[in-house]
């Protein structure tokens, strides 16, 4: 039979165990105090209150007790948010106080808080029982609780609860027009019309002049020059400080400046940052469109400019900026002339013949054929004959009495 040897220390063990039962029993008292001391034990008190004044004590006794959680299994969110948010379903407390606020009706007929939870669409830290904590209000969490408050702090120029939809855009991002996201659709039109694609790829298509923005709304905090700004330093501020004055954000950029205005420039930060690489189960999107839409009479314009006989200006990228009309091209954004005319133009502008210009060009085009659109000697000489063949036909077009371009100075 082994032999068991006694403990070296028998004077010992009994004080160091001792110790560490009260070590135990101290560390289990405090945490059951700090449990109690939960923002959530509080509020859950004060609503069953409210429904024991409202509707009875029978009725406050079905109010639930204790964390409550919502698994959404096909986004993968665990959200406790009702543990505090108990009137979300209930009725009649419409005009309450938050967290006691009755949720508004309609927009959980289609999307229900048992398949969607609560901070797919409100952002906000979901598995956390306190308050800072769950709103986002921490270190080192970057989807905070998209709230009234916190457009408030943005400044936002209209609805102060507008932020909200950037999560909206997360599903609905191919809808031409997305109910109740006013600021998002209002930002769609401008990148219709701006004509956003033609620098950059936005879903999947587009130009590449310009950085693809299809997931944009990923870029980490860190990854942003906040050096320029003032005020604050979010990803927000500086695509609505990049979208005012492109310039003010990044000095050497060539992206044109639209002056837009704050409520624009707001929409569109709203919009890229929405921008993010999220599966969403086909279930959440049934009928939505899974592309950008575009209509027949969009896709035969894009079609006849690239095969047109303006081709070789979208080709390269010059009517970006300028539109070719007397050759049937549209610039989206429209910010240098029409070059139907440019033979004739440089020569009152700058004084010299196009062909000269080209060689050594000044001012913004200098940027741009330095950087953005880089021709060869070959490309210069095709691009010299283009200019002529535009003017000429623009000249066709005077004199047969059509609307032809007119020459910009």
């Amino acid at each position: 039979m082994e032999q068991r040897t006694d403990s070296p220390y028998p004077r010992l063990d009994r004080p160091i165990l001792a110790g560490v039962g009260v070590v135990l029993v101290v560390s289990t008292v405090l945490f059951w105090w700090a449990d109690r001391s939960h923002d959530w034990r509080y509020y859950q008190g004060e609503f069953r209150q409210m429904v024991v004044e409202k509707f009875g004590a029978d009725r406050a006794g079905t109010v639930p007790s204790g964390i409550q959680q919502i698994w959404a299994p096909g986004l993968r969110r665990a959200d406790r948010c009702q543990t505090c948010h108990q009137a979300v379903s209930w009725k009649g407390f419409e005009s309450a106080e938050e967290p006691w606020r009755t949720h508004p009706a309609e927009p959980l007929e289609n999307h229900p808080i048992e398949k969607y939870g609560c901070t797919s669409c409100h952002g906000g830290q979901g598995w956390a029982i306190d308050t800072y904590a769950a709103h986002g209000e921490v270190a080192h969490w970057e989807e905070p609780l998209l709230s009234k408050s916190l457009g408030e702090s943005y400044s936002l120029a209209t609805d102060k609860k507008a932020l909200i939809q950037m999560n909206c855009n997360v599903c609905h991002r191919y809808d031409r027009q997305t109910k109740g996201a006013d600021a998002i659709n209002l930002a769609k039109r401008l990148v219709q019309e701006k004509g956003c694609r033609a620098c950059h790829v936005i879903n999947g298509y587009g130009g590449t002049i310009g950085p693809d923005l299809t997931e944009v709304g990923e870029k980490a905090p860190e990854q942003y020059d906040f050096s320029r700004l003032s005020g604050q330093k979010t990803a927000f501020a500086w695509h609505v400080a990049h979208f005012k004055d492109p310039r003010s954000a990044v000095s050497d950029t060539v992206m044109p400046n639209f002056h837009f205005t704050t409520e624009q420039s707001q929409a569109l930060s709203m919009l890229a940052l929405s921008w993010r690489r999220v599966a969403v189960p086909a279930e959440y999107v049934a009928g939505a469109p899974r592309t950008d839409p575009r209509t027949p009479e969009e896709i035969k314009k894009e079609e006849d400019m690239k095969t047109g006989p303006g081709a070789w200006f979208v080709s390269t990228g010059c009517f970006v900026c300028h539109s070719i009309s007397a050759l049937g091209v549209t610039s989206p954004a429209q910010i240098g002339p029409d070059l139907s005319t440019a033979v004739v133009d440089v020569q009152s502008r700058f004084g010299k013949t196009i062909d000269d210009f080209l060689r050594e060009p000044t001012g913004t085009m200098s940027v741009v054929l330095s950087r953005q659109i880089i021709l060869t000697p070959e490309q210069k000489a095709i691009a010299i004959q283009k200019l002529r063949e535009a003017f000429a036909e623009y000249e066709r077009q005077k004199k047969a009495g059509a609307t032809p371009a007119a020459p910009s100075h």
